[in-house]
Parts: C-alpha cells; sequence; structure tokens
C-alpha cells in the first residue's frame, strides 16, 4: 500500500531523515517506534506531502506522490490523518467535526457551505458508532474530554473512507487506561475495515502490545524492522541511545503476562 524509497528531509544543515526504505502492507497496523526528536512525525508528513521531502520517492496505492495541486487532492482524500492534540473544531457539533472528513469527496460550494447530503450524515453516524460516541453526535466537542475528542480524531479520519491512516503520537497527552481505549478502536476499525495504519508511538509497552510489525527510528534512520518479540535489550538500546541498562532489560522482558492483549481488552468510556 505504501512504499517509500530513499526517504530524506534536510532543513539547513540538519538531517532529519536519512534514507528511508519502508513498505507498509494494506491492512497493516505498523508501529513506527522511537524517541521524540527521532524523525517520526517528519516521515508521516512526508507521505501525505504536509512536509516536502528532500530526495526519495513515496508511492501510495502504487501512485507516486507529487507535489501539484491536483495530486495532492487526490493523495489526501486517500490518506487520512490522526493529530497528537486532536485538531478538532471545539465550537463545532461532534456531528459536523465528523462530516470535514467528507469535505475532501463534496463540491467546494457544498462543501464552503457546510451542506451534506444525507449519504455523508449517515456515514459520520456510522463512524462515530465505531468508536463509541454516535450518542454524542449533536455535543458541542469542547465538552468532550481528551480521550473522546481523540475518538472523535478517528471516526473524522474514517469518515474519509481512506486506504490509510497516519496517527501521529495519537496517544501522547492521554492516561494509560484512555491510550488503549483509543488505540484499541484505531486497530479495530483498521483489522475490520482493511485499511493500512502507520502510528508512530514512544512507548514501548503500547508497540509491542498493538504494533502487526514495528519500525525501529532513531536519528533519522531505520534502525530495527520486524515483530514485538525482537524487542530484545540491544534493539533498545538501537532505537533510544544512552537508555539505561536496567531500564532495557526490564522494557525487553515484559511480555504478555505483564500487558493485556488488545484483542482481550474490554473498550471503555474514555
Amino acid at each position: 500500500m505504501i512504499q517509500i524509497r530513499g526517504l530524506t528531509k534536510r532543513y539547513g544543515d540538519f538531517e532529519a531523515l536519512k534514507g528511508i526504505d519502508l513498505d507498509v502492507a494494506p491492512g497493516e497496523f505498523l508501529v513506527v517506534l522511537g524517541p521524540s526528536g527521532a524523525g517520526k512525525s517528519t516521515l508521516l508528513r512526508c507521505i501525505n506531502r504536509l512536509t516536502e521531502p528532500t530526495q526519495g520517492e513515496v508511492r501510495v496505492d502504487g501512485q507516486l506522490v507529487r507535489a501539484d495541486a491536483a495530486s495532492l487532492r487526490a493523495l489526501r482524500c486517500q490518506v487520512a490523518m490522526i493529530f497528537q492534540h486532536y485538531n478538532v473544531v471545539p465550537r463545532l457539533s461532534v456531528l459536523k467535526n465528523v462530516l470535514t472528513g467528507r469535505m475532501g469527496s463534496m463540491p467546494s460550494v457544498a462543501s464552503w457551505l457546510q451542506v451534506f447530503p444525507r449519504k455523508d450524515i449517515e456515514i459520520a453516524h456510522e463512524c462515530l458508532r465505531r468508536v463509541a460516541l454516535d450518542d454524542k453526535a449533536l455535543l458541542r466537542t469542547d465538552t468532550l474530554s481528551g480521550g473522546q475528542k481523540q475518538r472523535v480524531g478517528i471516526a473524522r479520519a474514517l469518515a474519509q473512507q481512506p486506504k490509510v491512516i497516519l496517527a501521529d503520537e495519537p496517544v501522547a497527552s492521554l492516561d494509560p487506561k484512555t491510550s488503549r481505549t483509543v488505540l484499541n478502536y484505531l486497530k479495530q476499525a483498521s483489522r475490520e475495515l482493511g485499511i493500512s495504519v502507520v502510528c508512530n508511538l514512544h512507548q514501548i509497552d503500547y508497540a509491542r502490545e498493538f504494533g502487526e510489525r514495528i519500525v525501529g527510528v532513531s536519528a533519522g534512520r531505520v534502525v530495527y524492522e520486524g515483530g514485538p518479540a525482537g524487542l530484545t535489550e540491544d534493539v533498545l538500546h538501537r532505537i533510544y541511545p544512552g537508555l539505561d541498562a536496567a531500564d532495557a532489560r526490564r522494557e525487553a522482558s515484559s511480555g504478555d503476562e505483564a500487558m493485556p492483549r488488545a484483542r482481550d481488552f474490554q473498550l471503555e468510556e474514555a
């Protein structure tokens, strides 16, 4: 679904990405794991061209991602984004926030006037049902908790009916219980709808719990690519240089017994 080759991004003399090669399969839930400043957000922003790469190429569903207006419009209909800080419009209702995910497929005049067809409203309600928020559709979004706002962000992304979702640290500002609820909804939607998800995380335990495959990024390079079981002490030191040895051993040995599996976790109000 996504093919990345030789992706490089420089800001002046600073090289944020250093020749990234990466493939993401259709319907895969891929976790990009790494510390702050590793280049994770830059990688996602280069995929959907919120940031223009310095070198390299990105293909989505076989199509080369280009910077012209027509290509970007087509790309962003296929690729949805979930942000760390929700990016909801507080004064709008929950339903209208989700309906903004339909605007890319609407005529310009209709989107400016916020006149949504019945079909789009039905799609938005179905997406809210997927994240257990349909009963809050008419509330102002600023009345919701942080976890609920992030679930609105997931519903908005799903309303685009995308082939790919890019999630940039979607649980960084949430408590552990709410984080697992949010990640479960996202993974469940990926599995049931066949959407490829690339999810940036810096929490090792969440990467192990939810990632079907993990790509470890450090200083702009891929330093690990494999399954959760491969996150050994040595690998964690490559992803997190300077990690205390005791912490690395603890993180490397924390297994399924210490962490509930995603499929067994009961979705609760967050």
